[in-house]
C-alpha cells in the first residue's frame, strides 16, 4: 500500500508526544506507588504490565492512522452494535471485583468492555449528528438519546460503574451542544433540570448501592467518619498536601508504599504524583493535559468534514471529563467514582482505548486536506 508523503508530512507528532510521556509517567508513577515500602520486599508486576500494555498501545495507535477515519463512519453502527453486545455479555458472563461486574475474562487476560465502548460511542453518535441538518431540537435530541444513549447508560449502571454512565452521558451533552441546540431547547432543559431536582435527586439517591451513597456521604461531609467511608479522600489530600512545592522527590513518597492510600495506582495515582512531585511537578502535568485537550479541540476546528470535527470533538471532551472527575476525586472536590486518569492510571483496557482515541485525533488532523490521486 502506498502512503501519501504529505500524510507523514502532517502527522500530529505532538499529540503522539504527549500522550507517550504521560504514559512513560504514569508508569514510572505506577512503580513508586506499588514498590514494597522495606528493601527486599517482593515488588508487585504492575509496571511491567503497564509497559507491555503501552508497547501493544503504540501498535494500535499505528494502525488506527493508517487509514482514512472516513471509514468509521461506515461501520459505526455496527461497531456500536457490537460494543453493546459485549456490555449486555458482562452482566452474564462477566468477573466481578471490588463489588462490580466490569469484566470479561478470557483466560490468559481480562479486558473492560466499557472502555473500549466509549470510544465506539463517540463514533456512533458523531455519525448520527453529521447526517443531521440544522441544529438540534427537541425531538432529535430525545431521539438520538434513546437510540443512542439510553441502553448503555441501563447497562453501565447495572455492572454498577456509577463514574462510566456519568461520563457517557456528558459525552453525549456534549456533542449535542457541539453540533448546536436550538436556543428554546436550551431554555426548556434548564427549567426542567431545576424543577426535577428534587424528585430526580430522591429516586438517584434509592438507586444507588450502600457504598456509593457511602462515597457521596464522603464527599459532603468528609470529617464524618475519617476512619472509614471518608478514609480514600483525606488521604489523597494527605498525600498531596504533602507534597508542598516541589514534592519529596521521586521514590521517597509514602502514602502509596505504605499503604495509607487506597487504589493508589488506578483512581488516585494523581495523589502519589503530587507527593513526590509536588506543586511545580502538579501543574506541569496538568499543562500537558491542557494541551492534549487544546489539540483536541484544534483539531476539531480543522477538520476537513463535520463528521470529523464532532469525532475529535467528543474524544477531547471524554478526555476533559475523565481529567476534571479523576483531578476533582483526587481533591475532594468532587465525589470518588472510580474514574481512572487518562493514560497514567493502571489497566491495560484503559490505557490501549485512550491511545486509540489519541489514534483518532491525530487521523483527524492528518487528513484536514483533501486527498487527491
Amino acid at each position: 500500500m502506498k502512503i501519501d508523503r504529505r500524510l507523514l508530512k502532517n502527522f500530529d507528532w505532538v499529540t503522539l508526544a504527549l500522550i507517550v510521556l504521560l504514559s512513560v509517567t504514569g508508569i514510572m508513577t505506577i512503580y513508586s506507588a506499588t514498590r514494597p515500602p522495606l528493601p527486599g520486599g517482593e515488588m508487585p508486576s504492575f509496571y511491567i504490565k503497564q509497559l507491555y500494555w503501552l508497547f501493544v498501545s503504540v501498535f494500535a495507535l499505528i494502525a488506527i492512522v493508517s487509514f482514512d477515519y472516513v471509514w468509521l463512519k461506515r461501520f459505526s453502527y455496527g461497531f456500536y452494535a457490537i460494543g453493546l453486545f459485549l456490555l449486555l455479555a458482562v452482566l452474564f458472563l462477566g468477573r466481578t471485583g471490588m463489588g462490580a461486574q466490569r469484566w470479561l475474562n478470557f483466560g490468559i487476560f481480562s479486558f473492560q468492555p466499557s472502555e473500549i465502548f466509549k470510544l465506539l460511542y463517540v463514533i456512533a453518535i458523531s455519525c448520527y449528528l453529521s447526517e443531521m441538518h440544522g441544529r438540534v431540537g427537541l425531538f432529535s435530541l430525545l431521539k438520538a438519546f434513546f437510540l443512542l444513549a439510553f441502553a448503555p447508560v441501563v447497562l453501565v449502571i447495572k455492572q454498577p460503574d456509577l463514574g462510566t454512565a456519568v461520563i457517557l452521558l456528558l459525552v453525549f451533552l456534549s456533542l449535542m451542544a457541539a453540533k448546536g441546540l436550538q436556543k428554546k431547547l436550551i431554555a426548556l432543559i434548564l427549567l426542567i433540570g431545576l424543577v426535577s431536582i428534587p424528585f430526580l435527586g430522591n429516586i438517584f439517591w434509592e438507586g444507588l448501592k450502600d457504598y456509593q451513597k457511602n462515597r457521596l456521604v464522603a464527599f459532603l461531609e468528609p470529617q464524618v467518619d475519617p476512619a472509614g467511608i471518608g478514609y480514600h479522600i483525606n488521604q489523597s489530600k494527605v498525600a498531596i498536601g504533602s507534597g508542598s512545592f516541589i514534592g519529596k522527590g521521586y521514590l521517597k513518597g509514602t502514602q502509596g508504599p505504605f499503604r495509607f492510600l487506597p487504589e493508589k495506582h488506578t483512581d488516585f495515582i494523581f495523589a502519589v504524583f503530587a507527593e513526590e512531585w509536588g506543586f511545580t511537578g502538579s501543574m506541569f502535568l496538568l499543562f500537558l493535559y491542557l494541551s492534549l485537550i487544546l489539540r483536541g479541540i484544534d483539531t476539531a476546528r480543522k477538520a476537513k468534514d463535520e463528521f470529523g470535527g464532532l469525532l475529535a470533538s467528543g474524544v477531547s471532551f471524554m478526555f476533559t471529563i475523565y481529567f476534571f472527575i479523576n483531578i476533582g476525586m483526587t481533591l475532594g472536590i468532587m465525589p470518588v467514582v472510580g474514574v481512572p486518569l487518562p493514560f497514567m492510571s493502571y489497566g491495560g483496557t484503559s490505557l490501549l482505548a485512550n491511545f486509540v482515541a489519541a489514534g483518532v485525533l491525530i487521523n483527524v488532523r492528518m487528513r484536514r486536506f483533501e486527498l487527491f490521486y
